[in-house]
């Protein structure tokens, strides 16, 4: 999926890839069960307006921009951990394109631990990066609870 992001963006919230029911629905988090949209409007303070559109639109207004460490890979399902043959993204080129960029949040340990291997952490050496908890439903190690996600998550505030 393509990037989301406008020239104004400051925050880069990368996930792995999308589940396969963003995928079907060609959605960020389209899963109804993750819970992203949940942590993100708590973290704002505003009311979730429910259209993918209105989403859209209103994480760029607080200068928040979405998109994906893998570009492409084989997968059975939607779990990460069934992650094989990944591809980047070509992150570089997007920070060169977006230089209001201060922040880039990783949303679970495959995005950081891919942009570790593929992008490596000195990509661009002005960015911020904060590794967070994921949004995901699916059950693994280190699950936290929602409210434990949200705290987690607060930490983006500074930079918006």
């Amino acid at each position: 999926m393509a990037p989301v992001i406008d020239s104004e963006a400051k925050v880069l919230i990368l996930g792995s890839i999308p589940g396969v029911k963003s995928l079907q629905a060609q959605h960020y988090y389209g899963n109804p069960r993750n819970h992203f949209w949940e942590i993100i409007f708590a973290i704002l303070q505003e009311e979730d307006p429910g259209e993918y559109a209105a989403r859209l639109a209103l994480l760029q207004q607080h200068h928040i921009a979405l998109w994906d460490v893998i570009h492409s890979c084989y997968r059975k399902g939607s779990l990460d951990s069934a992650i094989t043959e990944e591809l980047p993204n070509d992150l570089e080129k997007l920070y060169r394109d977006y230089p209001k960029l201060r922040v880039v949040v990783f949303n679970g340990g495959k995005a950081y631990r891919s942009y570790r291997k593929h992008i490596g952490l000195d990509a661009a050496p002005c960015l911020r990066y904060l590794p967070m908890p994921s949004t995901s439903p699916m059950p693994g190690k280190n699950v936290k609870s929602l409210p434990e996600k949200v705290e987690a998550w607060a930490e983006l505030k500074q930079y918006l």
